[in-house]
């Protein structure tokens, strides 16, 4: 007999069946710090490929000079341009010579140039990174995605040239963060900092104040992209809701951040006054924080003045883009007809005037051609080469082998000479659909009706340019008039069909000014 003692100590079953996957909260977030660390790794790659160069690179820190390379592009791109990657390769220098400076100068920019080029990656096609991670769905299934990214982008510059951009991406593996809603992770890093220089911790607040610099950047990136999109379509950015809501609370963001900025300056002034009485060393060391944070944060004061008024004046920016791509003139392109505006009217005329249009337009339509010899070895072989005798008639031709195409067409030749009677209108009223129809299954043939329905709903969008050009005399058309069709097989528009007479007068007096 078991005491309830001993059931109180027996361990758990376990269940025989396999664990279910976890939700999908858990899940996306166990997704969100793949795609993090799949952002990491183009720069472990540089690490791992360094042994590839010609020659000894060991000693470089490849890592360091990536994540150095995105630091510089990111505090010294605009918000209309970019960075030069000239001046990123300058900048990348004394920290390259700092890790191997027995080594020559031009070595070191060989590095600077080739961390840069992979971090934006030149030798791909689309110059992206892709990484494959899995992910579990509702119903359980293990599914592989792929996630595509950038690092730094090269962008054209509205006044030519071309500029280095980081993306959000690159941004989130400087800061060290995942992907985070810009607008909390700024009030965070703004209020972290404040913290921190009240406590008089201004090495720890010297980071929070790069984070929170680092965010303003990701900010005014997110309103570019949306400003450059609105260029181009201006139907691709919901501006009834989206794009509204997201500027009314970024320049609250900003007048916060204002507040914010302004209290840090006093908190910085504040812990320089109190270092006054430390020691010489400390003195010293708090000083060059204070003055450091100044500098980072008068960098946040303009780089959030900058927001504001691209954000007041995103507004017009709409109106004006709206105007400009409404009112636009479509492009136009005129078609060549072949036959009414070649064939046709060089048909009456004799060979000797109709060779001069023909050789005209096969020369313009032909386009280049690429010169049989381009060198002077290729000149020199085709002009000492004899001339091959040719008989008189010719290469004897092969004789083709012709295969009888089948006859798969619904309708056959009687078929179709029984519906052009019908429709066959010139002297005759126009005649409804329906009474054509009723008379087309009089003689008995059920798809008689068929091919006459389809070519009256031909006749409904005549060709009429064509047609006139092609010398057609009569033209087959059909208009709707609003009755319905009563008919046991078809339905739509009861059609009046008619037959129109061209102005023949006209189209000879057209070809003779054409030839």
């Amino acid at each position: 007999m078991t005491s309830p003692a001993s059931t109180d100590l027996a361990p758990p079953q376990l269940s025989a069946g396999p664990r279910p996957a976890q939700g999908p909260a858990a899940d996306e977030g166990l997704a969100r710090r793949l795609r993090a660390l799949a952002c990491t790794a183009p720069l472990h790659d540089l690490d791992a490929r360094k042994a590839n160069l010609a020659g000894e690179y060991s000693v470089y820190a490849m890592a360091e000079v990536a994540l150095a390379a995105i630091d510089l592009v990111t505090l010294n791109m605009d918000f209309d341009t970019g960075a030069d990657s000239e001046q990123i390769i300058a900048r990348l220098l004394p920290r390259v010579a700092a890790q191997a400076p027995e080594r020559p100068a031009a070595e070191h920019e060989r590095v600077a140039r080739w961390v840069l080029e992979n971090l934006i990656n030149v030798g791909s096609v689309d110059r992206g990174f892709r990484a494959v991670y899995g992910t579990f769905g509702t119903d359980g299934v293990y599914t592989r995605r792929d996630y595509d990214f950038k690092l730094i982008e090269e962008v054209p510059g509205y006044g030519g040239g071309i500029y280095l951009r980081t993306t959000d991406e690159a941004v989130n593996v400087l800061v060290g963060a995942l992907d985070t809603d810009v607008t909390s992770a700024q009030i965070a890093a703004e209020v972290k900092l404040e913290v921190l220089i009240s406590r008089g911790r201004l090495a720890d607040a010297q980071l929070a104040a790069e984070q929170a610099r680092y965010r303003t950047v990701q900010y005014a990136e997110t309103l570019r992209k949306t400003l450059e999109a609105t260029r181009r379509n201006v139907r691709a950015v919901d501006w009834l809701q989206t794009v509204p809501d997201m500027i009314a609370e970024a320049l609250d963001h900003v007048a916060d951040r204002y507040r914010h900025e302004n209290a840090i300056l006093t908190n910085i002034r504040k812990a320089r006054d109190e270092a006054e009485a430390a020691t010489d060393a400390k003195t010293a060391e708090h000083k060059r924080r204070a003055a450091e944070l100044v500098d980072i944060v008068k960098d946040c004061i303009r780089r959030h003045t900058q927001l504001q008024s691209r954000l007041l004046e995103a507004g017009p920016l709409f109106r004006a883009e709206q105007d400009r791509q409404a009112f636009a003139a479509p492009t136009s392109y005129t078609g060549l007809d072949l036959y009414g505006q070649l064939v046709a009217p060089l048909l009456p005329l004799p060979v000797e005037q109709a060779t001069k249009v023909t050789d005209a337009f096969f020369a313009h339509g032909t386009g280049l051609r690429t010169p049989a010899s381009v060198r002077v070895g290729d000149l020199v072989d085709l002009l000492l080469t004899p001339p091959v005798e040719r008989q008189h008639l010719g290469a004897e031709m092969p004789e083709p082998d012709l295969i009888a195409t089948p006859d798969d067409s619904r309708f056959s030749e009687e078929q179709l000479a029984a519906a052009m009677e019908l429709l066959d209108l010139e002297h005759d009223a126009p005649r409804r659909l329906s009474g054509l129809l009723a008379e087309a299954r009089r003689g008995g043939d059920p798809d008689l009706a068929y091919l006459v329905t389809l070519l009256a709903v031909h006749a409904a969008s005549p060709p009429v340019g064509t047609a006139y050009r092609q010398g057609e005399e009569r033209l087959l058309f059909a208009v709707d008039d609003g009755t319905p069709l009563d008919d046991p097989e078809f339905g739509g528009a009861d059609l009046i069909v008619g037959t129109a007479l061209l102005d023949a007068q006209g189209m000879a007096a057209d070809r003779t000014e054409a030839s």
